[in-house]
């Protein structure tokens, strides 16, 4: 589960899916993995994931980047800069999934599930072997308390991930059970529920889960942290008695003796770092410096090596997001003018090389995006709201506005003004003004440093399109620290942001979409959206009993949100470009699973490298 940079909570468990059955007894059944549809890609007493080689040399150390700063090593509390590495290189989680298989969940801390025949509750029976790295044993007190601690002090969302747990039950020391309120129907929560890290009680105890700190906290996993400088720097070093080094689902992982990470403001710097060997490997996001900005001897003699890795995920959701509780994005025609003056196609080809393709759903990348008209199962769930739905919703298909050329974009600006006046908006004076209150149309567009001048570029003609037709639109680049400020308080106009989509949604749409989060701060519904019919569909996309409907709610939750221009998508690729120096081996693989540095090795040292 991933804040994106929400970054990557993967959907998951069905109950009505295929369940590797290890054994049986008269109330339950106990699982080695646990799966969505159909059967799990892996079998009981499979080796390693296919995208990792067991035979993995281990030693060496890899530094990479990592942008803004930190002040806290807990990631799941609201307030403070987090740093997610320190608790996912130093804490285990219950399960497993795999990037090749993201729809089920393996052993790791929980060595099987037990799950009723009436899918009442789920259970996770602890491994034996588990242990945190004072030698103290993982057990059900230390799941119930990460559990109660993200409930209690954690951010919203947690509220909102885990709200149809009716109670959790410590069945012995080494199983707990989370009970589900009766008729919940959420069939995700036992995977989501899987993937939670786990911390130790006593290592907590008589401390404030909600308040950042810089403690290093006992964890159980493959690395312990080391040393730090606070918002500079993080060094890991990897335990080499971890607990879980030989379980199939680590097998081929956590390579590294020591992993660091620097932290930049800016990711062209690390452009130079790289070359001077500061750092090892950097993932490439501008499209522009990967075609033309490598063009040197080190790349040329191979000493670093670009390559672009193929992965199978949902596109990333990079938007300008509007704040709809600013009063003048609360007409969807005026957000819709906006839109139509954002040219794609112009940066596409001057700026990005035509290497990315333009974003054309929340769910872009997943085979359940909204297309066409609404048709089968998706128009019988939204013929349910017809009442409460623009016309538009049946009547016209999603679809991103073309400027092919400079007679499409100014056809784009004519439908834009003609939606602004029957809005209530005419020229005044040059200026694009609410006839009602007198304010002129004008707003600001905010982004973070660690986009450096990229936005800026495409920022230009977006701002002259709006100057065009009376709109006065002011960007600015925030340190990232402010950036975040200013968003968790809903304090902006409109916002480049991007969140990670799973590749099956589930119930934290209700966090990024739902109603009742639009009003919490910090939560990821930062565009502000309170639709009664939107909440409708992410409930039944929650409960969907089978994936013909499940599918179909997806689509129709899709449909309604394009439908209500919340934001402007921007741009996607299929690829993670990536650079990095000669000195690392990764696993040859025709799985689609993206970057997994995790999974790389350091190459032998020989006397010619010394």
């Amino acid at each position: 589960m991933r804040k994106t940079t929400v970054k990557n909570k993967i959907f998951a468990f069905c109950f009505g899916a295929f369940l590797s059955c290890v054994c049986t007894t008269a109330e339950a059944k106990i699982y080695h993995s646990i799966s969505v549809y159909g059967t799990p890609k892996y079998e009981k007493g499979f080796e390693h994931f296919n995208y990792a080689d067991p035979k993995a040399l281990k030693g060496g150390r890899i530094v990479m980047p990592e942008y803004g700063g930190f002040d806290n090593f807990n990631p799941y509390i609201f307030k403070g800069n987090p740093t997610p590495q320190v608790a996912n290189l130093t804490l285990d989680s219950l399960g497993v999934v795999s990037a090749d298989d993201p729809y089920s969940a393996y052993p790791l801390l929980a060595k099987a599930f037990d799950l009723p025949e009436d899918k009442s509750y789920v259970g996770f029976i602890l491994d034996e072997r588990a242990r945190f790295h004072d030698g103290s044993p993982v057990t059900a007190d230390d799941v119930i308390f990460s559990f109660n601690a993200l409930i209690e002090k954690g951010q919203p969302l947690y509220k909102v991930y885990y709200a149809d747990v009716e109670r959790v039950e410590k069945i012995s020391p080494k199983e707990v059970r989370f009970h589900f309120r009766k008729g919940s129907n959420n069939r995700e929560l036992p995977l989501i529920l899987a993937q939670m890290k786990i911390y130790s009680a006593k290592n907590w105890a008589g401390k404030d889960f909600s308040k950042p700190t810089l403690e290093i906290p006992l964890g159980s996993g493959p690395y312990k942290l080391d040393k730090f400088e606070q918002g500079k720097y993080l060094v890991f070093r990897r335990v080499p008695d971890y607990w879980g080094r030989d379980l199939p689902v680590n097998k081929g992982f956590y390579n590294f003796d020591e992993i660091r990470f620097d932290f930049y403001q800016d990711t062209t710097v690390t452009l130079q770092a790289l070359f001077a060997g500061s750092i090892d490997v950097r993932e490439e996001y501008i499209a522009k410096i990967w075609v033309s900005g490598y063009n040197n001897n080190l790349v040329k003699s191979g000493k670093i090596i670009k390559e672009n890795m193929a992965h199978n995920n949902a596109a990333i959701l990079q938007m300008f997001a509007f704040n709809v509780r600013k009063p003048m994005f609360q007409d969807r025609r005026v957000r819709e003018a906006i839109a139509l003056a954002f040219n794609f196609d112009w940066a596409n080809d001057k700026l990005f090389y035509n290497q990315y393709s333009r974003i054309y759903s929340y769910f872009t990348n997943t085979g359940m995006e909204a297309t066409g008209l609404p048709q089968g199962k998706e128009l019988e769930i939204l013929n349910k709201y017809r009442a409460k739905l623009p016309k538009s919703v049946f009547e016209k298909a999603p679809q991103n506005p073309s400027h092919k050329d400079f007679k499409e974009t100014r056809q784009r600006l004519k439908e834009a003004v003609k939606l602004l006046n029957e809005a209530g908006y005419d020229f005044v004076d040059g200026k694009m003004t609410n006839l009602k209150t007198g304010q002129p149309l004008e707003f600001e567009v905010l982004s973070n440093s660690a986009n450096g001048s990229t936005f800026t570029r495409v920022m230009l003609p977006f701002i002259n399109n709006l100057a065009k037709i009376g709109i006065k639109l002011t960007f600015r680049n925030l340190e990232i620290n402010i950036f975040k400020n200013r968003l968790d308080n809903f304090d902006f106009d409109m916002a480049i942001v991007s969140f990670g989509i799973s590749r099956m949604p589930g119930n934290e749409q209700a966090e990024m979409w739902g109603s009742k989060s639009a009003n919490i701060k910090g939560s990821y519904n930062m565009i502000g959206i309170q639709n009664e019919v939107v909440d409708e569909l992410i409930k039944g996309l929650i409960r969907a009993q089978d994936k013909e409907s499940y599918e179909a709610y997806v689509k129709a939750l899709d449909r309604v949100l394009l439908n209500e221009t919340y934001m402007i998508p921007q741009w996607y690729s299929p690829y993670q470009r990536v650079a990095y120096h000669d000195k690392f081996v990764h696993p040859k693989t025709s799985e689609k699973v993206g970057f997994q540095p995790l999974t790389w090795w350091a190459k032998p040292t020989t006397n010619k490298d010394k």
